[in-house]
């Protein structure tokens, strides 16, 4: 089993950045590709950002790619999303997510461990 919480959620103003971290357990976290996700308030979650084993490939959504970085440190067994230049559509609940077969994905059904979820909210 594996077990991820995320952190870091908060109220931002826009145009701020905040650093969301994923914590997990588990001794393959090394092999593992990971997820961050979104759902607002009223809408279906969304792909946000994803990053392979070894941190050497990464994906953006559209609405946050150039704002928002997705990194991993598998020694410490955590991921991070770093997001900057944020807008009031940012705000949702945010969910880290781990893949254990390989290859990053955007698609949430292929992963198979989630977190609890961290609420960001950016006021305008």
């Amino acid at each position: 089993q594996v077990q991820l919480v995320e952190s870091g959620g908060g109220l931002v103003q826009a145009g701020g950045s905040l650093r969301l971290s994923c914590a997990a357990s588990g001794r393959t976290f090394g092999s593992y590709a990971m997820g961050w996700f979104r759902q607002a308030l009223g809408k279906e979650r969304e792909f946000v950002a994803a990053i392979n084993w070894s941190g050497s490939s990464t994906h953006y959504s559209y609405s946050v790619k150039g704002r928002f970085t997705i990194s991993r440190d598998n020694a410490k067994k955590m991921a991070y999303l770093e997001m900057n230049s944020l807008k009031s559509e940012d705000t949702a609940v945010y969910y880290c997510a781990a893949k254990t077969t390989w290859g990053i994905t955007a698609l949430g059904n292929e992963y198979d461990y989630w977190g609890q979820g961290t609420q960001v909210t950016v006021s305008s």
